[in-house]
């Protein structure tokens, strides 16, 4: 018998370590060649690392949670062959949206092809943990379904979000618990892994290093909304659905080039503030492993069109898992939107080390006095912070009141010059 070592892969990109976030096999266990046996992240994209090899898992390094340095040993396993101390893997990359596409592709070693084991693969124990990307494990908890009922159809009996959904149209799923008026007194603790610590780093880091500025206006999207009804309605094929996004990045790019101090990036441990003179637009988007900010490079040489396809394909790629580290990065002023769960303000936080965000709010149907009379108008609050140490609460509020007459007169939106 021998024994197969796997490092923690170099990603590349000056990574030093990663975060271990889901083991998919514990001590015992038999592995085959290609199975997924762990999932590590970095700061932008979850790894998938498979074993190159059939054997036994006899040791693991660490917890869920750790971090593993880049070439330390990640895990042992027995096998039929001699002893062998792996090289890193090239394994695929994943954003940190992870979901069913990016899990089913098949890694591929990058140091030399291995002997083959002389005996026949292990046989799967039946209490095998089921393998099932991250993501994948989310949804399914969110849906209360066991993983162990459910059949994979993907590489190796890999459990798919599609295998779910249809386990769930299937009328598969457990009956829901029975209401009681019972005490509970049952607790729960979670440890703050992966995506969610990343996030909690990042507002952590914001909220502590930037003093924020709240500017709360409301905006009357009475006009825009009929005249993006109207695109919508003779929109030529191809050509996305608008929303209002769209219209607010040509606006900001408009508002902007009067006040340039607003699209920037502040180096607070220099004392260095880098202005941009083009307009990369961070799109907060919600995906199944967490909040991303996909972005929307030089939104100031787009049009209507060309800012929602691009917005579009970002967001898709974003909650599919396809996204790429530099469509993930790279932003100099971000939207924060809610749709239709919007509220009427919120307090929106910088994404460090920007200095401004601007905060969508949902559109609702409100009486507004004109004059003589009350009349229903269409509106909408932009919540929008500012990094108080770059712009002042004068310059903040002639920002968003340039980007409120553009809104409320959306031809503007369109006059080039």
């Amino acid at each position: 018998m021998g024994e197969f070592i796997i490092k923690m892969p170099d990603v590349g990109e000056g990574v030093a370590e990663a975060e271990l976030v889901e083991w998919h096999v514990k001590t015992g266990d038999p592995v085959r060649e290609d199975m997924v046996i762990a999932a590590v992240m970095t700061d932008k994209a979850t790894v998938e690392i498979p074993s190159p090899v059939d054997g036994t898992v006899i040791w693991l390094a660490g917890e869920v949670g750790d971090r593993i340095a880049v070439k330390a040993p990640l895990v042992r396993i027995e096998t039929a062959g001699d002893a062998v101390e792996a090289q890193p893997m090239a394994v695929a990359l994943a954003p940190i949206a992870e979901t069913t596409k990016a899990a089913t592709a098949k890694p591929a070693p990058v140091t030399p092809a291995m002997p083959a084991p002389t005996t026949a693969p292990a046989a799967a124990a039946p209490a095998e943990k089921p393998l099932a990307a991250p993501s994948v494990r989310l949804f399914a908890r969110e849906s209360g379904v066991d993983l162990r009922q459910v059949q994979g159809t993907g590489p190796a009996g890999r459990i798919l979000r599609e295998d779910i959904e249809q386990f769930l149209a299937q009328g598969s799923a457990p009956a829901a618990a029975k209401n009681g008026l019972a005490r509970k007194t049952a607790t729960e603790e979670i440890k703050l892994t992966g995506l969610r610590r990343r996030i909690a780093e990042k507002m952590v880091l914001s909220t502590s290093r930037i003093p924020h500025i709240t500017y709360v206006e409301e905006v009357d999207m009475t006009a825009l909304e009929e005249l993006r009804a109207t695109m919508n309605g003779d929109r030529r094929p191809g050509h996305p659905k608008l929303t209002v996004l769209p219209f607010l990045m040509r606006a900001l790019v408009k508002a902007i080039a009067g006040q340039p101090e607003v699209n920037a990036t502040f180096d607070d441990d220099a004392g260095i503030i880098t202005r941009y003179s083009a307009v990369h637009v961070g799109v907060a988007t919600q995906t199944p492993a967490g909040l991303t900010v996909p972005v929307v490079r030089h939104a100031e040489a787009r049009g209507i069109w060309d800012c929602a396809a691009e917005m579009n394909r970002l967001a898709e790629a974003a909650r599919s898992g396809t996204a790429t580290r530099d469509e993930l990065s790279g932003s100099t002023i971000t939207i924060s939107s809610l749709g239709a769960l919007g509220g009427i303000a919120s307090t929106p936080v910088i994404n460090h080390p920007e200095v401004a965000i601007i905060g969508v709010n949902k559109i609702a149907t409100r009486p507004v006095w004109d004059g003589t009379q009350f009349v229903p108008r269409k509106m909408m609050n932009l919540s929008s912070s500012f990094d108080h140490r770059i712009i002042d609460g004068w310059d903040a509020a002639t920002f968003v009141q340039r980007i409120r007459t553009l809104l409320e007169t959306p031809a503007l939106i369109f006059i080039e010059g």
